[in-house]
């Protein structure tokens, strides 16, 4: 039986791609979401077995809302994934870059792409859905005048020229995606490095040195820090964190630390490196 995984996207975006590495062994069918709260959502009700989620770009940054959407549907992750990220400008074949009076591409993407993009003071910069979607739109209009910045496969999806390869700021530019389960489809697994826990904190004297010295205590390194503000609650804050071991012990000796100073302790995923 096949499985379907929820991706955030069309055809042609990274997310697919992504998606294709990791189960490249497997018989899959994909189901393409708008948005990142329609993917998460979709997973939590068994409308998709598993969803593919960026979480961080080695430029931009981490992607704080989607930690948050793992939390508010009760998701585990089971499974990450560093993808090279390489973007391109794409127009129509007949087309001429002297034609172009707009770019449109993904928020993320252009933020990526900034030092490029810079050399074209004439060309207005749009935010769109998706990389991918950019590509579609331009293929579907036949638009002479838009350019997207999208994977060299959206450009062979949508049947499009490259113009410029490789036009991000930086050319070791990654996105790391993770593997989100139902809760109750989880399944835990023996051998581990890495483990993507949060709490909760009050704005109070040395809360958070508390965990983070027990944290070192064990020798655990912390890779990501993430805080989120509770709403409906001023100064209190959720703190997201990722962290890498060689000891599994000391990694079940920090929780049960953890646990006896914190009662909103909660571990989203135990996952190989």
């Amino acid at each position: 039986m096949k499985k379907k995984i929820a991706i955030q996207g069309i055809k042609g975006c990274f997310h697919e791609i992504a998606t294709k590495k990791l189960f490249s062994k497997i018989d899959y069918d994909i189901i393409e979401c708008k948005t990142f709260n329609e993917l998460t959502h979709f997973v939590s009700k068994f409308t998709a077995d598993i969803g593919v989620l960026a979480i961080e770009n080695s430029i931009a940054g981490v992607l704080i809302y989607n930690f948050f959407l793992i939390k508010l549907y009760n998701l585990k992750i089971s499974r990450e994934i560093y993808l090279p990220i390489n973007h391109n400008l794409l127009i129509l074949k007949n087309s001429n870059i002297k034609n172009i009076k707009k770019i449109i591409s993904h928020p993320m993407a252009i933020l990526q792409c900034k030092n490029y993009i810079s050399k074209y003071r004439n060309i207005k910069i749009s935010e769109y859905v998706d990389t991918a979607e950019a590509a579609s739109f331009i293929f579907k209009n036949k638009n002479y005048y838009i350019g997207a910045i999208a994977s060299s496969e959206a450009a062979t999806a949508y049947n499009l020229k490259i113009v410029d390869k490789n036009i991000q700021t930086v050319n070791k530019n990654f996105t790391r995606f993770l593997i989100i389960n139902n809760n109750h489809k989880y399944k835990k697994i023996s051998l581990f490095e890495k483990a993507s826990f949060y709490f909760r904190l009050k704005n109070l004297i040395g809360e958070l040195s508390k965990i983070l010295n027990i944290i070192s205590y064990y020798d655990i390194n912390i890779t990501s820090i993430q805080t989120f503000p509770i709403k409906k609650k001023p100064w209190e804050y959720l703190f997201f964190i990722d962290i890498k071991f060689f000891n599994t012990n000391n990694y079940f000796f920090m929780k049960k630390e953890i646990n006896k100073i914190n009662n909103y302790f909660y571990v989203i995923g135990e996952y190989k490196d």
